[in-house]
């Protein structure tokens, strides 16, 4: 610490006898360092962030050399474009297969007309496919429309035709016109009602392209004879089903002859 004192309390302690070893005034104002102005206060400085350590990098492979350019091995002489798909065979759907007519023929020739019933009309023309057209009440499809032409009492009647139609053989020649040559038939028969057995017999015999059902339903002439159309013997075989509705189109056909009948 220092005593600050001044000359008189020197002068005093001198005469009492005490020594004072502090420095004189002088001294101390030699030997006390400047008094230096106030620091300002640092300022706050913001935390330093490290900066990212970088990452050490791989060394970089040597560049390999470019592969051998390769020349594609010659090939036989050939065109890009592929051929065309070759068209889908034309299929039939509702168009009538190539037919073959046969002449009309007696079904039942040995008929007594003397006992024929009435009501049955002049003659019936029936057209109809048959597998077996020399013999048409043959097979089993044969002995079915036998059955419904002797449920219609028919085979006592010996006017009685059918004019079978005949799937075309391979390298056989289908009949020209069928329309045609059954309206000549029709002409020469007088009938008095066609009956079309299926669907197949409709289309050459009317020209109507119709589903059978509708063809069933309305009233149909060839060549001014009254005609109805219904389900042929070989459908009826493979479907049992519709004999009732077979049977019901043969009552119209028989109630059409003998309302025409009685009319005349």
């Amino acid at each position: 610490m220092s005593l600050h004192l001044d000359a008189r309390q020197r002068a005093m302690l001198q005469e009492m006898g005490v020594t004072v070893w502090a420095p004189s005034p002088a001294q101390e104002a030699t030997a006390q360092p400047p008094a230096s102005a106030p620091s300002a206060p640092a300022a706050v400085a913001a935390p330093a962030v490290a900066p990212p350590r970088a990452q050490p990098q791989a060394p970089s492979p040597a560049p390999s050399p470019a592969p051998a350019e390769r020349h594609p091995a010659p090939q036989a002489h050939t065109t890009s474009r592929s051929a065309p798909p070759a068209p889908a065979p034309a299929t039939t759907g509702t168009a009538t297969p190539a037919l073959r007519l046969h002449p009309a023929q007696a079904l039942y020739p040995t008929a007594d007309p003397a006992q024929t019933p009435a009501g049955l009309g002049r003659g019936w023309l029936i057209v109809a496919e048959s597998m077996t057209p020399a013999e048409p009440l043959g097979g089993d499809a044969g002995r079915l429309l036998d059955n419904m032409l002797r449920a219609m009492q028919l085979h006592r009647h010996p006017r009685v035709f059918m004019a079978a139609l005949e799937r075309s053989a391979p390298g056989t020649e289908a009949s020209a016109d069928i329309p045609a040559t059954l309206a000549d038939t029709v002409a020469h028969l007088q009938p008095a009602m066609v009956l079309v057995l299926g669907h197949v017999a409709a289309r050459a015999a009317l020209g109507r392209t119709e589903p059978l059902g509708r063809l069933r339903a309305g009233p149909h002439v060839l060549a001014g004879c009254p005609a109805v159309v219904t389900y042929d013997p070989a459908f009826l075989l493979r479907s049992q089903d519709n004999k009732a509705a077979a049977w019901a189109d043969l009552c119209r056909a028989l109630a059409m002859v003998r309302s025409a009948e009685a009319e005349g």
